[in-house]
């Protein structure tokens, strides 16, 4: 989870970089390229057990989505300091609760939502509708909630398949999809990149999915209430790296909604270990 954390700052740190030659659905195909090319070995090596499933509808949908989410977080990153869309990112946690009253069904207690109406207001805190400035609402803003939202899909997902999908399977289908998706967007805005620019963008690529596989691992092996927390140490490499490369100063405002937005999603995500743990033993017991 560190591994996942610190691989996601570099990455959108060579997004922001690149972001003034490179439009997102372009920077979006080229990762997309790089990450199949890596997992490439394994698809050859394994074949049919690569994509081995009987679900293709939900990664079908899973892809798209992912793809689309990537686009707007990507958009975003280019065009707001690193920290303030890192904050923004964290969102996902928050969409997930509707997610499990309204797509998985689950029951969902007032506790649950309070914590989310809670996160929300923080968003608001960060986001400030009306007041100007240059985190105030907007577009870049607009698109790293939306794509926050996708993302929350893709982990909903990615919790029903990885009961009977290995991770290895998740990553290929999205790796392969992912390309497919991404390919006419990247047409609209499309230009060939230098070398050195070619060689950054494949970088980002490789550790995106680096990124991707270190995270969907740590989160199969280690405890969920503990691994949660480390994804959030990215919101202070993120400071640290916008200050230093590109001089950014996360503000006040951006600060205390970015602590009451992660309070809330801690507390969501030792709420549902608690409940887990609550059933597991009553399951045991029965």
């Amino acid at each position: 989870m560190v591994a996942s954390a610190l691989g996601f700052t570099v990455m959108t740190t060579l997004i922001k970089y690149l972001g003034d030659d490179y439009p997102a659905a372009l920077q979006t195909f080229y990762r997309q390229v790089a990450g199949f090319i890596v997992l490439l070995p394994i698809i050859l090596q394994r074949r049919g057990a690569a994509f081995a499933t009987t679900r293709p509808g939900i990664l079908i949908f899973r892809a798209s989505a992912g793809t689309l989410g990537m686009i707007l977080s990507f958009y975003a990153f280019q065009k707001m300091p690193l920290a303030d869309a890192n904050a923004l990112s964290f969102t996902r946690t928050l969409w997930m609760v509707p997610l499990a009253a309204f797509v998985v069904r689950e029951t969902v207690g007032p506790m649950r939502i309070a914590a989310a109406v809670v996160g929300f207001l923080g968003v608001l805190v960060m986001i400030r509708p009306g007041a100007g400035g240059e985190f105030a609402v907007g577009l870049p803003a607009l698109a790293m909630l939306a794509a926050s939202f996708l993302f929350a899909l893709t982990i909903t997902g990615m919790k029903v398949m990885t009961r009977d999908h290995s991770p290895m399977v998740l990553l290929v289908w999205s790796a392969t999809l992912g390309v497919v998706f991404a390919l006419p967007g990247a047409l609209f805005v499309w230009r060939w990149p230098a070398p050195m620019d070619l060689v950054l963008l494949c970088a980002m690529g490789v550790i995106g999915t680096i990124t991707q596989g270190c995270y969907i691992k740590g989160m199969s092996i280690g405890d969920a209430a503990a691994m949660a927390p480390i994804d959030y140490i990215r919101l202070v490499f993120a400071a640290a790296i916008g200050f230093v490369l590109f001089h950014d100063v996360p503000g006040v405002w951006t600060l205390v909604g970015a602590a009451i937005v992660v309070a809330s999603t801690l507390f969501i995500t030792w709420r549902e270990h608690r409940l887990a743990q609550a059933a597991k033993r009553l399951g045991d017991e029965s």
